[in-house]
């Protein structure tokens, strides 16, 4: 679950993706042509997204089988004291029908504005609401107060959103996100269960006691064969011991492309040795066991080192630059929710900083704060005592799965993907784990095969299977 650093939720590819832009959507996505200044015909859907208080239609554009709307809601900084100010909370709606089921999704993170399908909207051929999480750019309020960034804020934002498109929308509503995103659904589960008929949450990490972390480590004592995990304790030595010679590698690409590292880590060397520590976390968290034939040897020269690292980790991660985007979620694991603590046994005697693997050194020094285990204990004893349905969604080579949510037996399930890694989602369950998933999300919904058939066929929106980001991910 990280976004990375204490690994992020966020995977280092998704970097480059971010800085490329949204994918444009084939012809048939785009605009409509404006109606001619004769048409007087009422658009129901329109005007009733418009008649919502505080909901601003920003645009629209019709891929084939939708229509898709970027939005904008007017949300309280402070839904305990409305007094203190609003913000814009931006989110978009891919549109069937009224009466058709409403997945609600969230990364945890920022939003894409671009139209595509999460995998329970595939599988419901519903709507979908996409909602950015508070204080991810531009949904932050101006000046941010960040007391005002936890859980419950969060949740109590869906909630009024929750409330305001269910004067349009009559079906069944489903929440659903993945990593960071997936623990963002149970707290909203846990908060105001009357909202949704059930959540989909994937590869959500459930980090209840934080200092207790010997998960983590269990984890990586048997993730894989011991060849690789030999060979992923030896390349993270190696890289260590030859930091005199890399470090000013790390250094001479960071002046050349402008990063810095005075905000966050505070410097190269500091900066080098976090990707060191992290990149068997990131490893497992995008690779396959497969994978582990690319691991370089103890005798590989410095380039091959020092590109895989850079590879699996990211350097550029660990800057001010590719550190500001992911800054709510690292405020957030330091002040509720928690961040993998691990004890690099097999690297004594080559670290020099202890303690830097956790979140606080990752934000800006007036951003750090001591952590709070009591939402966490809450949210973790409730989803074990109280919750109902409720599907969670592992992967077995994921280390963010190493500390999972245990759900009750109230129609409320727990599967594992074989081999899977923070990808892991319903279509790569074992074929049996498969169906039971997918009858049980439809049942919840009220989609039964034959409502779900007539519906309008092979629309133009891309999938998208939620493999957003590194830590929590």
């Amino acid at each position: 679950m990280r976004t990375r650093t204490v690994p992020a939720l966020i995977p280092a590819l998704m970097l480059a993706l971010l800085a490329t832009g949204p994918v444009a959507l084939p012809a048939s996505a785009a605009a409509d042509p404006a109606p001619s200044p004769t048409t007087t015909v009422e658009d129901p859907l329109l005007a009733g997204l418009r008649a919502i208080p505080g909901l601003t239609v920003v645009s629209e554009s019709r891929p084939t089988g939708y229509r898709h709307f970027i939005l904008s809601y007017t949300q309280p900084v402070d839904h305990r004291d409305p007094g203190k100010g609003t913000f814009q909370q931006r989110l978009t709606l891919l549109h069937r029908a009224t009466d058709a089921p409403v997945v609600l999704y969230t990364s945890g993170y920022g939003m894409s504005t671009s139209a595509s399908r999460t995998e329970p909207t595939r599988l419901l051929d519903g709507n979908q609401v996409s909602v950015e999480h508070r204080f991810f750019r531009p949904s932050r309020p101006d000046p941010a107060d960040w007391n005002a960034l936890d859980i419950w804020q969060e949740a109590s934002d869906e909630h009024r959103i929750v409330e305001a498109l269910k004067t349009l929308y009559s079906g069944k509503w489903i929440q659903t996100g993945a990593s960071k995103g997936g623990m963002t659904s149970v707290y909203h589960r846990r908060f105001y269960p009357d909202d949704l008929d059930g959540v989909v949450a994937y590869v959500a990490p459930n980090d209840r006691v934080n200092p207790d972390d010997h998960t983590y480590d269990d984890f990586f004592a048997r993730v894989g064969d011991a060849a690789c995990r030999t060979a992923l304790q030896n390349v993270q030595r190696e890289a260590l011991k030859r930091r005199d010679r890399l470090v000013p590698r790390l250094e001479a690409f960071a002046a050349q492309n402008g990063y810095t590292f005075t905000r966050t880590l505070g410097t190269a060397d500091r900066s080098f040795e976090m990707s060191v520590l992290d990149a068997p976390w990131a490893f497992w968290q995008y690779s396959l066991a497969a994978d582990c034939a690319g691991v370089p040897a103890a005798t590989a020269s410095d380039d091959e080192i020092y590109q895989w690292i850079d590879l699996v980790a990211s350097f550029a991660f660990y800057t001010d630059q590719g550190l500001d985007y992911y800054t709510p979620y690292y405020y957030q694991a330091a002040t509720q929710l928690g961040w993998p603590e691990l004890k690099f046994a097999h690297l004594r005697g080559l670290t020099r900083y202890p303690g830097l693997y956790q979140a606080n050194s990752s934000i800006p020094a007036e951003l750090r704060s001591r952590h709070d285990p009591r939402p966490m204990l809450d949210v973790d004893h409730w989803v074990r005592k109280q919750s109902s349905q409720m599907m969670f969604i592992y992967g077995e080579n994921d280390p963010w799965s190493a500390e999972r949510f245990t759900p009750t037996g109230r129609d409320s399930y727990l599967y594992v993907a074989p081999g899977a890694n923070h990808g892991a989602n319903i279509s790569r369950l074992n074929e049996a784990d498969r169906l039971a998933a997918t009858a049980t999300l439809r049942r919840w919904a009220g989609v039964t095969d034959t409502s779900a058939a007539q519906r309008s066929a092979a629309p133009s929106v891309p999938d998208d299977d939620m493999l957003l980001t590194r830590r929590p991910s």
